[in-house]
């Protein structure tokens, strides 16, 4: 009896220590985990922001770049007819729009969604601009059709786009 209890004064104190030094190297170890984590994040964050910025500057510029007054001010429309810059005025808008389509990586699904449906909005109004034209018309004419269906629709959706794309880039500073 007496060996078996002179055992357990040896035994009871040596498991409380081993399990206070497990409590302490499983709290260490969690804390490393922790600073790895945030590391990690660190470093993830010094690569992707600067790309995230790239990224939103490059759908500024695409929804700058197809606003009507600018697509039409790039065109020369003085020089071609309303059947030849229709189709070369949607298939700018479509090769910038599709020149931007990696982009949508780096943003929300809401956000990409707008600039979608501004650049449908756009491919819209060059479309009714062209249907309120007869076949003679010239590209001074589609034009002049083109920034007056613009001043009706004041280009909502585009600058709708721009504030989502500002406003998702804004979270991260």
């Amino acid at each position: 009896m007496d060996y078996l209890l002179d055992l357990l004064k040896i035994i009871l104190p040596a498991g409380i220590v081993l399990y206070g030094m497990y409590l302490v190297v499983v709290s260490f170890l969690s804390k490393e985990r922790e600073k790895l984590l945030v590391d990690l994040k660190t470093q993830n964050t010094q690569v992707v922001l600067p790309i995230r910025l790239q990224a939103a500057e490059r759908l500024c510029l695409l929804l700058e770049r197809i606003t009507p007054n600018n697509l039409v001010r790039r065109s020369n429309p003085s020089q071609l007819s309303a059947a030849e810059l229709h189709p070369m005025l949607l298939s700018e808008v479509r090769e910038e729009f599709n020149h931007n389509l990696s982009q949508q990586v780096y943003f929300s699904e809401e956000t990409w969604e707008a600039v979608r449906r501004a650049v449908e909005d756009v491919v819209t109004l060059l479309n009714m601009s062209r249907q309120t034209l007869n076949a003679e018309a010239t590209g001074m004419d589609l034009a002049k059709a083109i920034f007056a269906q613009s001043l009706d629709q004041k280009n909502d959706a585009i600058s709708f786009a721009l504030r989502k794309v500002k406003s998702e880039i804004q979270l991260y500073f």
